[in-house]
């Protein structure tokens, strides 16, 4: 798979999310890929202070990510 198909089934899953995240007020942004394994984000909106949102990050953002991309083996949250 090349970096721009990987990136573009990575922006698949978080246009799949996304609709999740903006119901609470809040986004999500892909800022980088690295090493074709690591994805970077940045969430967004109310989803910044939200308490609960490494669990989003992990049950929601990266199962989704990786039922596209098997081979992402972890999303990092980077604060804006």
């Amino acid at each position: 798979m090349t970096a721009t198909e990987l990136t573009a089934k990575v922006e698949i899953a978080l246009d799949e999310i996304r609709p999740f995240l903006q119901a609470d007020g809040g986004d999500i942004a892909l800022l980088s890929i690295e090493d074709e394994t690591i994805v970077k984000v940045q969430l967004q909106g109310a989803c910044v202070g939200c308490s609960v949102n490494q669990m989003t990050l992990r049950s929601g953002v990266e199962m989704t990510i990786k039922k596209h991309a098997p081979q992402i083996v972890k999303v990092i949250n980077v604060e804006g």
